[in-house]
């Protein structure tokens, strides 16, 4: 999976995911690190291996990691983490190997990584992996800043999901 390693290594991602870890030391909450983003895309790739869903392995894997890359600029700035993560993301999949994937693919991780935070029964495929994934991915049911935290209590995840 090279284009994943490009991305990975890719100085835009670099920066922001080393601004990203440095905000969200010694967060109580959720955070946002290779963690979490590695439970996403495995969640993810499980599930469209489980709905015959037929979409590449790096497609996914490059949706989960660019997800919440733009989330210090929202804790810095009040920017929506979505938007900032596919402004940063369009420029690091335009950046890397052209043969890494088709302009499709990369609408299409656009899209996931935009839609990723809401429901909407219009989904794509690869937008529904991602939203669904992201919040199975939280063990809000073993949490423990559970009381603290803000989130909805129907975006929590208070079952283990297999």
């Amino acid at each position: 999976m090279k284009a994943i390693e490009e991305i990975r290594n890719h100085p835009l991602y670099v920066e922001y995911y080393q601004k990203l870890e440095q905000e969200e030391k010694g967060r109580i909450f959720c955070c946002h690190q290779m963690g979490h983003l590695l439970d996403v895309a495995r969640i993810a790739y499980i599930k469209n291996l489980e709905q015959k869903l037929d979409i590449r392995k790096e497609v996914i894997y490059a949706a989960a990691l660019l997800h919440d890359i733009g989330k210090y600029r929202q804790y810095a700035n009040g920017i929506p983490h979505e938007k900032a993560s596919a402004e940063i993301a369009e420029v690091i999949l335009s950046e890397i190997a052209e043969d890494a994937f088709s302009e499709t693919e990369k609408a299409s991780i656009l899209r996931a990584i935009l839609g990723h935070r809401r429901f909407r029964e219009d989904m794509e495929a690869l937008e529904r992996l991602i939203y669904t994934s992201d919040k199975q991915s939280r063990n809000c049911f073993d949490c423990k800043a559970q009381k603290e935290c803000d989130w909805d209590a129907d975006k929590k995840n208070f079952h283990l999901c297999v």
